[in-house]
């Protein structure tokens, strides 16, 4: 059963991106570049707790209200599907607001950008392939911008360095996901198996949220804030993301990531008034390089 669900497959789409590809791409790096921004405006008023359980819920109604998400999904990869419950949504949508607590918007949006390394690496395994050349020159260069925006950023006390360690903790679920996803998106289509892991993530959540009831207050701005970030920033992006995986595979979809920390950095700093360290945003650079290299097509060995 462990081996059905920790596989993942390539792309339908190995060639250079399409129009559509980039339509798909750049529209995602929008989505959830700004979602960082909306869950801090929510942070002012809701407990971080009631922030996830409205943002996963909200995604999973506005992708039931589609008829073709309620196509039926083959009992064998109900697993898959009850993972990516817990890896992609559950586990990562309660720990960013936890950490929004600790850093900022801009912090946790270029933290956000390691997801290529973790998603590389995931492949790898997986697929049996071993990186080699640029691609595993782009993972060294890449890891060594986490540790420069992980190190600066939790230079700023105990309580920041919690933050961080949440956040890549996020991120790492995020890269094994996207690869759990693609051979599932492409069976199915995106809606059907993203409705599905919406719903059972808004039921993994449930508790924390009706807990996190007791210490939120109602305020128009961070529930807007947050009702955006569920129905258009959870729902239809994960739509979006399905599809782009499953056309061009795990690595190169989870190239989206690469313009989150720039969403971010630039709406926290206009808007929320955010600092970075200059070191972090070396780190940006460098996890930016590494995953452009670590995402290049070049011939690899398959291990026996």
């Amino acid at each position: 059963m462990s081996k059905r669900i920790l596989s993942t497959s390539s792309g339908t789409n190995q060639e250079a991106f399409s129009a559509l590809d980039w339509g798909l791409f750049l529209s995602i790096s929008l989505i959830w570049g700004s979602s960082f921004l909306l869950m801090d405006i929510g942070l002012d008023h809701l407990r971080p707790g009631l922030i996830t359980w409205m943002r996963v819920g909200l995604g999973a109604l506005v992708l039931l209200a589609f008829p073709r998400a309620r196509r039926p999904v083959d009992p064998a990869d109900r697993p898959r599907v009850v993972a990516l419950s817990v890896l992609w949504v559950g586990l990562p949508f309660t720990l960013f607001p936890l950490a929004q607590q600790h850093v900022n918007s801009a912090v946790a949006g270029m933290l956000n950008g390691a997801m290529p390394i973790f998603a590389a690496l995931f492949a790898s395994v997986m697929l049996r392939r071993l990186p080699r050349g640029a691609q595993a020159l782009g993972l060294v260069v890449g890891f060594g911008g986490v540790v420069l925006m992980s190190v600066s950023s939790g230079a700023e006390g105990a309580s920041a360095a919690q933050g961080v360690l949440m956040i890549l903790l996020a991120t790492v679920g995020y890269g094994l996901s996207v690869n759990i996803a693609t051979p599932l998106t492409q069976r199915y289509g995106s809606l059907p198996v993203m409705a599905r892991m919406l719903g059972l993530a808004a039921l993994w959540t449930a508790p924390f949220g009706i807990a996190s009831l007791r210490g939120s207050a109602w305020a128009w701005d961070s529930v807007l804030a947050v009702s955006a970030a569920g129905a258009v920033g959870t729902g239809v992006a994960f739509a979006i993301m399905g599809t782009l995986v499953g056309r061009v595979g795990s690595t190169r979809g989870s190239f989206i990531t690469y313009l989150l920390p720039v969403v971010a950095l630039g709406l926290g700093m206009a808007l929320r008034g955010d600092t970075v360290s200059p070191w972090a945003v070396v780190g940006v650079g460098l996890v930016i390089a590494g995953a452009l290299l670590a995402s290049r097509r070049e011939s690899v060995r398959t291990t026996r």
